[in-house]
């Protein structure tokens, strides 16, 4: 029997509440301090109000960017981070699925070898191999391309591990009446795993796109050229000016522009992303 408290249900929502507050509170504090002008940040305190500049903080950052950073404008930024993120996702979930494919539903020796060692380069992030990794890509002549920012990025034994556990569910049942009736490996893969895969691919979708939008070291590494230049760096450097204050109404402008593609996907996503997190049956 679920008792009825009244104090139990006030008191969660009071906790939630404060908890949205604290998470919303810099957000809110971002973007308040992207409509007030330059001059206002001079005592130290930042305004709790919105200011008078918010139209032309927002198309000055996304049409010419800041002259003293060196870095290009917002909207060439923005653009970069979302090739990558879009590159290093979709990337991502292809091989992975491939590769989960035929670890578990092709009989070959060293199946479980070449699985453990997928599974073991999970020890083995970016920034361990970073050395290395940079000069292949140079050797390679990659170095301010979209494929040097993604392709290092693109391998992903997480994904691999988590497709293998989704195939290992589906019933062999089906494999086997798909064998009955003519289908080949591919016709199989193409009818019938990947749309029992589809929630589980929007989940991953959803963690690697933002994985792929929050890198910082890889492309500082990669890239010597303004254009091709992510969100994330460009904001580090309009907030570390060599000779001048930094203008924090403009960086914080990039801030809150560079949070709207990562929202907008979980916002799109959200029903798929969910149900493809907790769904555990076929």
């Amino acid at each position: 029997m679920v008792e009825n408290r009244p104090w139990l249900n006030i008191l969660a929502h009071a906790v939630l509440i404060a908890g949205v507050l604290v998470v919303a509170f810099p957000v809110y504090i971002a973007f308040i301090a992207s409509t007030h002008g330059p001059n206002d940040f001079m005592s130290g305190l930042i305004p709790l109000w919105p200011g008078s500049h918010m139209v032309a903080n927002y198309s000055t950052i996304l049409s010419t960017g800041i002259s003293t950073s060196g870095a290009p404008p917002m909207k060439l930024m923005l653009w970069n981070s979302f090739v990558m993120a879009m590159m290093i996702a979709v990337g991502k979930i292809a091989i992975s699925i491939l590769s989960a494919f035929a670890i578990v539903y092709f009989r070959f020796p060293g199946r479980m070898i070449a699985f453990w060692m997928i599974f073991i380069t999970l020890m083995l992030p970016v920034e361990v191999r970073i050395f290395p990794t940079f000069k292949v890509v140079a050797d390679l002549g990659m170095l301010n391309s979209y494929a040097g920012l993604s392709i290092p990025l693109i391998a992903s034994a997480t994904a691999t591990f988590l497709f293998r556990q989704v195939f290992m569910t589906i019933p062999t049942e089906l494999m086997e009446a798909a064998r009955i009736d003519g289908a080949g490996p591919m016709k199989f893969f193409r009818d019938i795993l990947i749309p029992l895969s589809r929630t589980n691919m929007a989940a991953l979708f959803v963690i690697l796109f933002i994985y792929g939008w929050n890198q910082y070291l890889w492309p500082l590494l990669v890239t010597t050229d303004s254009s091709y230049q992510t969100v994330v760096t460009g904001i580090k450097r309009m907030a570390d000016v060599a000779d001048a204050e930094p203008q924090w109404n403009f960086v914080m402008t990039a801030v809150v522009l560079a949070m709207l593609p990562p929202v907008a996907v979980v916002i799109f996503m959200q029903r798929l992303f969910v149900k493809g997190l907790v769904e555990t049956e076929k």
